[in-house]
């Protein structure tokens, strides 16, 4: 019997993955539950396992190119004498969708090709060329003609490594991909690209794609902002004692606003068709920058249950894992409330965009001196930072989130030491 191997979908906003690398190659034998490739979907590299034991037999995607979720990108054979069989039934897909549409009065041309789906030429007697797309692009940087080459690849398709072997240069892409059956965290870290050239078009990753769906589908909620003047010198003067001991900046944020959160739950619920949407955690995202491109948000669940040590920690840890895309989906999308701090760059003041499933997020600036009107009438220094929250309008009002920053607020400012008990 022959399995196909699919494209999984690996989060709910993914319609396409890039194959990293397969960890098995062709007539490798295969266990159930056994790791066969490693996919890159729009926030993480993940491991994607068998479900059926038997024989790698057709590897139908190479490493390095997209597939459509739910598309064939490999085939399974129970037996080794069934391995042929998979080739053959491989070749025949290939082959039914590579071939162009003919009108109904000219007769089909039939299509050379071997059954061990490799070693032919790609060119076929229809004068078709069959390759795939990174191979193309290659090519044409390079400057080799696709029709002298005889394609390596499932079906005699022409693949980057033909290409390059012709060209007898190796791009920086092929490299990434051309990792060993181990795969480390390093390994499956996406590279920062070079820029791109005045005039020329970079083409989004993945996870910058996510980030234009996720932002294209925020639009359509109707959203408000409130702003809020905090004073962070208690907050500053903890974060000094604390940070020798590992505490960052960004727990203690997070920490205050998860024990807010427990006093405002509306302001950590989201919509449904249905009503308002309570949520039992409270699990606070943080948005983080991507090397290459694009954020992700890192999730610390039930925020408002550790302790400040931990929930520092965890931190660190999960922006580590982040930055090498081995998150699990589990830990960037669980979020109810997320945070932005974009003041650790100097930003003033900024409002930030509502991510879907959520009903607010909290922008918050960089903290500075400012010269303040003392409660008896003179003049002082105190250090402040603007605060900005989006509601989603549909379910939170404009006197929720007021009263949340004023609590928020009054945390900070007034009794910043109940974090850490």
């Amino acid at each position: 019997m022959i399995h196909e191997v699919f494209m999984p979908a690996l989060s709910s906003t993914m319609t396409e993955g890039k194959i990293v690398s397969w960890i098995k190659s062709p007539g490798d034998q295969v266990e159930k539950g056994e790791t066969v490739l490693v996919v890159e979907s729009d926030k993480a590299d993940m491991d994607v396992e068998s479900f059926y034991a038997g024989y790698l037999a057709v590897i139908a995607v190479p490493a390095g190119e997209m597939a459509p979720v739910g598309s064939t990108i490999g085939y399974v054979a129970e037996t080794e004498a069934d391995i042929a069989l998979a080739q053959e039934k491989a070749k025949s897909s290939s082959t039914a969708a590579e071939a162009p549409a003919v009108p109904d009065a000219v007769p089909p041309t039939p299509v050379a090709a071997s059954l061990n789906g490799g070693n032919t030429s790609a060119t076929q007697s229809t004068g078709r060329t069959i390759v795939s797309p990174r191979a193309r692009k290659l090519a044409k940087q390079f400057q080799v003609d696709l029709k002298s080459l005889a394609g390596s690849g499932p079906h005699g398709r022409i693949v980057a490594a033909d290409v390059e072997k012709a060209s007898g240069q190796v791009s920086s892409t092929s490299v990434a991909v051309a990792t060993p059956p181990v795969i480390t965290a390093t390994q499956q870290s996406t590279p920062v690209p070079a820029a791109a050239l005045a005039g020329e078009i970079a083409p989004f990753n993945t996870m910058q794609q996510a980030v234009v769906t996720n932002m294209m589908a925020s639009l359509a909620v109707p959203t408000f902002h409130v702003g809020y003047t905090i004073t962070t010198d208690a907050l500053d003067a903890l974060y000094k004692q604390l940070k020798v001991k590992g505490v960052t900046m960004t727990g203690l944020l997070a920490k205050a606003i998860a024990v807010t959160l427990k006093q405002h739950p509306l302001v950590n619920a989201s919509y449904s068709d249905q009503g308002i949407q309570y949520r039992a955690p409270i699990n606070v995202a943080v948005a983080v920058a991507m090397p290459g491109g694009g954020l992700i948000t890192p999730v610390l669940q039930h925020a408002d249950q550790l302790d400040i040590y931990s929930l520092s920690r965890d931190w660190k840890d999960l922006v580590s894992r982040a930055r090498s895309k081995q998150l699990q989906p589990n830990e960037y999308s669980s979020g109810t409330f997320t945070l932005s701090n974009l003041g650790m760059f100097g930003v003033d003041s900024f409002d930030a965009i509502l991510p879907p499933g959520q009903g607010s997020i909290l922008a918050v600036g960089a903290s500075r001196s400012q010269t303040v009107a003392t409660e008896d009438g003179l003049f002082g220094v105190k250090r402040q930072m603007r605060v900005n929250i989006t509601c989603d309008h549909r379910i939170i009002y404009g006197a929720d989130a007021a009263a949340f920053l004023r609590d928020l607020a009054q945390l900070i400012e007034v009794n910043p030491q109940s974090l850490t008990m």
